[in-house]
């Protein structure tokens, strides 16, 4: 079959931890990929300077023009929608005017303004609409600590995409609830499909090898987040708690490095979150033990996962967590908030440990717990590798191919 998959905001081509740039990125990327090695043709849509770049065989990247060429927060990028639009429809009708056939047999939209522009081309192609989310507004309106509540026209457009859309995939069983309790849809909607990981690129490696090859010192101890640089993520959380274990343990040599945020960047809101993190960094004397790396491909970050001794997720909210499952999937134990799908994926005093959001002291008492005992770190670190095996891309695309296929016979059936 063709696929259209919709990405309007986020390119997989795009690097780890960029200002608009994260899991869903690579879920993107990952799956048509998956789904181009089993036999089918997938075309992603992603909003950039008109271009088409390979993203493996059988599968393709169609950036098209839709505003301003230069990034913009993603909420003001719903008024660009029309035109970006437009360029998917001339595109359809060009491959159409080549083939002879209709283009696409399936739109997979994600994110709520590639829902939007799914609900149009499904009307007008006649096919089947496949919606997943990745963050939703309302659980992010839940989360008072952020002071910033997502718009109303988000909302009403999350309504209407997934109210339109033939299925729904949530990565997890907490994103199905929240899609049932928050926006009461129907059950029967929704498929949970738990994103993947990439075995063979994320495996354990040698941690000495590793530090050596980033010129870190092998003899400190290393915390590592990787993601977006925005107050959702509680990076602010993680230094606070610096303050706490270096209280409890002033020999210790810890560093944190966090991997995200286009360090040259002018993004505005991407330039005021890192200001503020480096200022709290100095209020607390923390400069010499955090590093603000910037953003890392992902073919570097093995090496990161590799070298760190453990990851560490305070966020607010997360539909998944894919970070988590990278570093699982290279042994690597995981320190996370226990929220959203962190709570379904990490398996407290198994393969790492949980903390409240927002708590300091609390992540600083897991941190001084994992990495004062070496035998426990080991063995969390075994346990998350063979956690991480179960979730081997395969499936995912499997269970995606099996929702297309599903919708494509009911179509045809005529209900």
């Amino acid at each position: 079959m063709r696929i259209a998959m919709l990405s309007y905001h986020a390119s997989p081509l795009a690097s780890l931890g960029s200002a608009k740039s994260g899991g869903m990125n690579v879920y993107v990327g990952e799956l048509s990929r998956q789904l181009a090695a089993r036999g089918h043709t997938v075309d992603v849509f992603t909003r950039g300077p008109h271009a088409e770049r390979p993203l493996g065989e059988r599968a393709r990247v169609i950036s098209l023009p839709a505003g301003p060429d230069e990034e913009m927060p993603v909420q003001d990028l719903a008024a660009f929608i029309p035109e970006f639009l437009a360029g998917v429809r001339r595109f359809a009708a060009d491959e159409l005017a080549t083939t002879g056939r209709q283009a696409y047999d399936v739109v997979h939209a994600h994110y709520w303004l590639s829902g939007l522009i799914g609900m149009h081309l499904k009307q007008e192609w006649g096919v089947p609409l496949v919606l997943m989310f990745h963050t939703l507004g309302l659980v992010k309106n839940r989360i008072a600590a952020l002071g910033v509540q997502e718009s109303a026209a988000r909302i009403r457009g999350e309504r209407r995409a997934m109210q339109a859309a033939d299925a729904v995939i949530a990565a997890t069983p907490v994103e199905r609830a929240e899609l049932q309790w928050l926006y009461e849809l129907h059950s029967d909607k929704v498929h949970v499909i738990p994103p993947g990981v990439d075995l063979q690129r994320f495996k354990p490696l040698e941690k000495a090898a590793a530090c050596k090859l980033l010129g870190w010192d092998c003899a400190e101890r290393h915390l590592l987040f990787v993601g977006r640089i925005e107050a959702l993520k509680g990076i602010d959380t993680l230094i606070r708690s610096l303050h706490f274990v270096r209280e409890a343990a002033p020999a210790w040599p810890l560093r944190v490095h966090i991997v995200g945020g286009d360090l040259e960047g002018s993004q505005h809101a991407l330039d005021s979150e890192l200001a503020r993190l480096r200022a709290v960094t100095r209020a607390l004397g923390l400069q010499d033990q955090v590093d603000f790396l910037g953003s890392r491909s992902q073919d570097t970050l093995p090496l990161y996962y590799a070298a760190a001794d453990a990851l560490v997720m305070p966020s607010y909210s997360e539909s998944f967590g894919m970070v988590a499952l990278e570093a699982m999937a290279c042994a690597r134990p995981v320190i996370a908030s226990s929220v959203g799908g962190l709570r379904y994926l990490v398996q407290d005093g198994l393969t790492g440990y949980h903390v409240r959001e927002g708590d300091a002291p609390q992540l600083a008492g897991r941190i001084l717990r994992l990495l004062g005992d070496p035998a426990r770190l080991e063995r969390m670190g075994a346990a998350a590798r063979r956690e991480a095996q179960r979730y081997a891309w395969s499936r995912t695309a499997d269970a995606v191919q099996a929702v297309y296929r599903q919708l494509l016979a009911a179509q045809a059936a005529g209900r």
